[in-house]
């Protein structure tokens, strides 16, 4: 009797240990599920946060580019109407005079110098606002002599020399590409000129590891990269919005008084 007793002792005692193992690992199955389950839903709130910070840079992108793209069609706009527009009007004025009787020799003589002066004029004037959209030197001879000829235009002013060294052949097939490339050039060296009071430049393109690296540098009074002013600039916001394109990336290095340094590459 005393053995049975304490056999029935023994397996309750068991029962008590598997039961509690049980309610333990089912304890602990409910503690790693909700371990789990706020670890992924911490995950993914981090997740929607970086895509929808990404979607914020991507529309100020966007909208920097739109109002670059504005202002670029109002200053042409404009140069299209004060110019070329004003000139002709006063062109045609002139041409209308020739028609009036009894005109001496000195006065036709007089008209025609004037049409002929304000008709190059205009010529000359529109020849700047297509050199403006597109360079001729860009789209015919490609992107190395669109720089060549860009840097040469900036050493002509006397008021900064620029250093252009390139190690790269540029595929001609590419030019839509290479005008982004142009315009961030452009878009740098007159930030440094005018911006950035420099005078020097360098300029140089590698390939590296089957990209295509800009290095672009000044010894101008350089900017604090972090300033809002700077990142929310048109001038930056449209470099970026080309890089992306180009689907490339780039690091900015800027000391007060001690110029600055561009690197990207496409």
């Amino acid at each position: 009797m005393g053995m049975e007793t304490d056999l029935l002792s023994k397996t309750n005692e068991t029962g008590l240990i598997v039961i509690a193992g049980i309610f333990l690992m089912f304890f602990m199955s409910i503690l790693l599920l909700l371990f789990f389950y706020f670890s992924k839903k911490k995950i993914i709130q981090k997740e929607l946060e970086k895509k929808t910070l990404e979607l914020d840079y991507q529309k100020d992108l966007i909208n920097a580019t739109l109002e670059v793209q504005e202002t670029e069609r109002k200053r042409i706009a404009q140069d299209l109407h004060d110019d070329i527009s004003s000139k002709l009007n006063i062109v045609s004025l002139n041409s209308h005079l020739l028609t009036t009787p009894d005109l001496n020799a000195e006065e036709i003589s007089d008209i025609t110098v004037t049409i002929i002066n304000l008709v190059t004029k205009a010529l000359d004037n529109s020849r700047r606002i297509a050199h403006d959209l597109l360079p001729p030197v860009l789209d015919k001879f490609g992107l190395h002599a669109g720089l060549e000829e860009l840097c040469f235009e900036f050493n002509s002013s006397k008021s900064i020399a620029v250093n252009f060294e390139n190690e790269v052949k540029f595929n001609d097939d590419d030019k839509n590409r290479h005008l982004h490339v142009f315009r961030i050039i452009q878009e740098l060296m007159n930030n440094s000129l005018r911006h950035g009071k420099a005078t020097a430049v360098s300029l140089t393109f590698k390939e590296e590891n089957g990209k295509i690296v800009c290095n672009y540098s000044d010894n101008g009074k350089g900017f604090d990269v972090k300033s809002p002013q700077v990142k929310k600039g048109l001038g930056m916001k449209n470099i970026e919005s080309r890089i992306i394109f180009l689907q490339g990336t780039m690091t900015i290095d800027s000391v007060i008084n001690k110029g600055t340094n561009v690197n990207f590459n496409f």
